[in-house]
């Protein structure tokens, strides 16, 4: 006998019908013994139906009275469902979030859940009965000291499952969804898309931060901090669909489950050599043949950013191990000999990293990571970012100090301190899956001073309106007066935005000024393998080469390699990708949303 929990979404209870389908679902499960507490969400569209419903009333309606008309979808769905499950012989109760005990913060539309009071649960368990939750939805206390009923925002019922298996410490969280699982890639763009058995939270974090819609990245966060085996599944079948694991179990902090410190890990890996190639060719395969050349030769390359220029050039910077510095110059000197260009070397330096679960959509970790070191004067040569990592490159005889540094400012112990880590993933695929996300922008600072606090400056002053990035290049190419350019990926959405925010700090930089790029889409390529299987960037660019798809923009970390291509190719792009490294196989015809 398990203690399960299980998450159905609004197309699976989307009418009379699919809930007793879900009711008979439940109770062969209940039959074998198993103790389950089940989260519903609205039936079908009906979150979107009250939204527009408030809205024909109000353009701007006060959040609060959004939580209160929005929770009420939920509710009927766990009465239906309940009633269902009564009707097979099954004992079932529903309960709202704020019956259920839980608790967030006072924040409506958006709120983060900060505890589950499970001990109404446990008594209701505890008599044999299947509990029915509504998802997306708690309470908080108001500043009068009464209970508010507070709504999760995108995502809240994936992460209503998550937080209550993690308080219940249920055996599994089962998400019951359309899709058999997750998905090598979006089956829409790509029809031989298959399903993976299993996968890492981290690169599921990655994967949803790059545009995979199976599963909100917060509820994935949570499954990862606190070590909850997550099982996606369809709803329809009795397949197995796809497991994903996490090897961090960490205790629940004073803080708030979703408000713990997302910064859990800090590496300094030394005898690092930074290679940076100026003014190359932009133009197809100039990335696949130099990285191709580097794997041949056994070079085991680590970060590597791209970074696109005026006058139809490129930058292309890299980090190897000191020992392998001579035969990789040797080699780039080679490479340029053919294209032309120009080729700077810099051995001494260290990569000082931080890990953790979405730290990229919390726009003020990497300001803080960045305003900590330019505090101590240290001056970053290089910076990679992920969803789960954020790395720069700084002078070695540095590390040191900025190691003490970056663990007093995000609060770690030495145990969550690693000094030149073994490499991971031997035995894990290099490449998982490939997601596109065409929603990307791409934009240029250009002109800031190549000096400690330059990075820091320009992310706190997204930080402050609540921007979050993605990737941030910074170029390899030092203009005439010193300074250098920045390149960074965001939404579209928030371009107007970020333009306001980076104003006033621009006017103080003279001959500074900002970039719109062209039109983008992203396509990246996650594995948990790739640290263990030199040559996986090689590869991904030598797909988009042999497309005749020119690489934009180049941003790598461990597990996750990024290529900026143009809008119209973007589709092309991901099926490149995902067709070279052969994840493809054609699924059973069946009726797939994603």
């Amino acid at each position: 006998m398990a203690l399960l929990v299980q998450k159905f979404g609004g197309t699976s209870v989307g009418s009379v019908d699919r809930i007793k389908a879900v009711a008979n679902k439940i109770a062969t499960c209940k039959e074998l013994g198993n103790e389950l507490v089940v989260v519903v969400s609205a039936m079908g569209q009906t979150t979107d139906e009250l939204t527009n419903l408030a809205q024909t009333i109000s353009k701007n309606p006060p959040q609060r009275e959004m939580d209160m008309l929005l929770s009420t979808g939920e509710q009927v769905s766990i009465a239906l469902l309940s009633i269902a499950l009564n009707e097979l012989g099954i004992q079932a109760v529903s309960m709202t979030g704020a019956q259920v005990g839980i608790v967030t913060e006072s924040a409506h539309g958006r709120a983060r859940i900060l505890e589950v009071r499970t001990e109404p649960l446990k008594a209701l368990l505890s008599e044999g009965k299947v509990v029915v939750v509504a998802g997306f939805q708690g309470t908080s206390l108001s500043s009068r000291g009464t209970a508010e009923i507070t709504t999760l925002g995108r995502g809240g019922s994936d992460t209503s499952a998550v937080a209550l298996a993690t308080a219940l410490e249920a055996e599994t969280c089962e998400i019951f969804t359309d899709v058999p699982g997750v998905l090598t890639t979006d089956p829409r763009k790509e029809s031989s898309a298959q399903l993976m058995p299993t996968l890492s939270c981290d690169e599921m974090l990655e994967l949803a931060s790059l545009g995979a819609a199976v599963l909100h990245p917060r509820a994935v966060e949570l499954a990862r901090n606190y070590g909850v085996t997550l099982r996606v599944r369809s709803s329809w079948t009795d397949d197995l669909g796809t497991i994903l694991t996490s090897s961090n179990r960490r205790s629940q902090g004073r803080e708030g489950l979703e408000l713990g410190r997302p910064v859990d890990g800090l590496e300094l890996i030394d005898k690092q050599a930074v290679i940076g190639l100026a003014h190359v060719p932009d133009k197809p395969g100039i990335a696949a043949d130099l990285f191709e050349k580097l794997s041949v030769e056994g070079v085991n390359v680590d970060l590597i950013i791209q970074a696109t220029h005026e006058g139809n050039s490129n930058d292309i910077t890299f980090t190897v191990e000191e020992k392998e510095l001579s035969k990789a110059k040797k080699i780039s000197q080679s490479v340029l000999q053919e294209i032309g260009g120009e080729l700077v070397t810099q051995n001494g330096m260290a990569k000082l990293s931080i890990s953790g679960a979405g730290i990229m959509g919390r726009p003020g970790i990497a300001a803080t990571l960045f305003d900590t070191l330019s505090r101590k004067g240290i001056n970053i040569r290089l910076i990679a970012t992920s969803e789960v990592k954020v790395s720069c490159v700084i002078d070695a005889s540095l590390g040191a100090k900025g190691l003490r540094a970056i663990s007093e400012a995000f609060e770690l112990n030495e145990s969550q301190i690693k000094i030149n880590p073994e490499i991971t993933g031997s035995g894990e695929p290099e490449v998982r899956g490939v997601a596109m996300d065409p929603d990307q922008a791409q934009v240029s600072v250009q002109g800031v001073p190549d000096k400690p606090g330059t990075a820091a400056a320009l992310c706190s002053a997204l930080a402050e309106s609540g921007i979050s990035l993605d990737a941030i290049v910074q170029s390899e190419r030092q203009q005439k007066d010193g300074s250098r350019d920045i390149s960074f990926t965001l939404k579209k959405c928030d371009l107007m935005q970020a333009d306001n925010a980076l104003s006033p700090l621009l006017a103080k930089w003279p001959g500074a000024h900002l970039k719109n790029g062209p039109a983008i889409t992203r396509v990246s390529a996650v594995g948990a393998g790739m640290p263990a299987k030199p040559g996986t960037a090689a590869r991904m660019f030598r797909a988009l080469a042999n497309a005749k798809i020119n690489i934009a923009l180049i941003a790598t970390s461990e597990i996750r390699i990024s290529c900026v291509v143009s809008e119209a190719e973007g589709i092309r792009a991901l099926q490149a990708v995902h067709n070279y490294f052969e994840l493809g196989n054609s699924l059973e015809k069946q009726n797939i949303q994603y």
